[in-house]
């Protein structure tokens, strides 16, 4: 009851804060900036790059301040601001957007830099992919020439990590058995 009671006091004085704000006395929104930062960058950090994080929440009271005249007090001004934040997190990811370059921006010289290093990191993973794919063949044809058994145990516990206590559960070996084998 205590906290619903100061739930109430919170909202009160953040409506009078708020009223006298509106009134002249501008200074004072200081104390719903003091009252609120850590809220306003607890959203904001889950939202944005840490580098970025103040930034964007100086925006979030800029933008508070400057739409105070609209704020109804129907709801309580943390909720308020709290969709401010949220609004002003989406406009930064916008505005991040739009300032992306298109490859045709570049200069010529940076787009031959850009071709290389595409280039070269296409070459290192066709040449990956290649080096797994002959990996990957040689070990299947090796597996091919166990037997049955060899194969099953070698596969459980060498590939798959399974343990050979796990391996004997599941082949209904004993553990000797599946360590003699793998």
């Amino acid at each position: 009851m205590s906290s619903l009671i100061g739930v109430q006091t919170q909202v009160a004085d953040d409506l009078e804060v708020i009223d006298r704000v509106l009134h002249g006395e501008i200074d004072l929104f200081a104390e719903l900036i003091t009252r609120y930062q850590q809220h306003v960058a607890r959203i904001v950090n889950r939202h944005v790059p840490p580098d970025r994080v103040a930034e964007v929440a100086h925006d979030v009271f800029v933008r508070a301040y400057s739409g105070l005249p609209g704020f109804s007090g129907r709801a309580p001004f943390e909720h308020w601001l709290s969709s401010i934040a949220v609004r002003t997190c989406y406009q930064f990811w916008r505005t991040i957007r739009q300032k992306e370059l298109p490859a045709s921006a570049l200069t010529e010289e940076h787009q031959q830099w850009m071709e290389r290093v595409l280039a070269a990191d296409s070459d290192d993973r066709f040449r990956e992919q290649a080096r797994r794919r002959e990996a990957a063949d040689l070990l299947q044809w090796a597996l091919s020439h166990l037997s049955a058994e060899n194969r099953l145990v070698l596969t459980l516990v060498s590939l798959e990590g399974h343990s050979a206590r796990e391996a004997a559960s599941l082949l209904g070996w004993s553990v000797a058995k599946v360590k003699v084998r793998a």
